[in-house]
């Protein structure tokens, strides 16, 4: 059956656009570690990729028993900052596929689990900010963090646009889940550094209805 062509098509950021969640993942299985908290950085990415920082933390504080001073939300995000403008890159094809989808009449915007300041920090860093301002949106704006549908709705009703013309590429397990509970086609993606070798597999469970490994894919498998 012919599908068509969406009218928004709705990034997630970390892991999607940037090749952040390994970086965070490193970042965070350190900061932790400081704490009393410990998590591999291949646990943290396979376990909270794509669910709100203060989210992991307050899941990780109840499974250790342990609590995480005051201030630390702070710290963290200074050292992850400092640490992107280092390692932090855009993944491959993320500015020509938006062009490119632009060029076929699609509404673009983003809608991440990260903080609104942290996003346009990393936006910026890797060039891709002003392919998207001012559509981007964070889960700080909504009740619930994914895999709660609200960051998706609420995208959709900002760009106006119709849930059944809205198409959600994301990296991550929660956000898969949001998409479908939003009810919303998820295309999953795979091409960051952070993926193991069963996630297209746990994708396609959740609902995506394809998973693709190259942003440059896109055009193609939407029009």
């Amino acid at each position: 059956m012919h599908t068509p062509a969406p009218r928004l098509v709705i990034f997630d950021c970390d892991g999607v656009l940037i090749d952040s969640e390994i970086i965070a993942a490193r970042a965070q299985s350190r900061a932790l570690a400081a704490h009393g908290i410990a998590i591999t950085p291949e646990e943290a990415a396979h376990r909270f990729a794509g669910i709100p920082d203060a989210d992991m933390w307050r899941t990780l504080q109840q499974e250790s028993e342990r609590s995480l001073p005051d201030g630390f939300a702070r710290q963290y995000a200074d050292r992850l900052e400092a640490t992107f403008r280092q390692e932090l890159r855009a993944l491959p094809g993320a500015a020509e596929t938006v062009a490119a989808l632009r060029e076929r009449g699609m509404q673009v915007c983003v809608a991440s689990s990260s903080l609104p300041a942290k996003l346009e920090a990393a936006l910026k860093m890797v060039d891709l900010w002003d392919a998207f301002a001012p559509n981007v949106f964070s889960t700080a704006q909504v009740a619930r963090g994914k895999p709660a549908p609200d960051i998706f709705l609420y995208a959709a009703r900002q760009m106006r646009a119709a849930i059944l013309d809205c198409v959600v590429v994301e990296d991550s397990v929660p956000g898969v889940r949001a998409a479908r509970a939003a009810r919303m086609r998820a295309i999953g993606f795979v091409g960051a550094s952070h993926n193991g070798p069963d996630q297209r597999q746990r994708l396609l469970d959740e609902g995506a209805s394809e998973v693709i490994d190259d942003l440059r894919r896109l055009p193609e498998i939407l029009s």
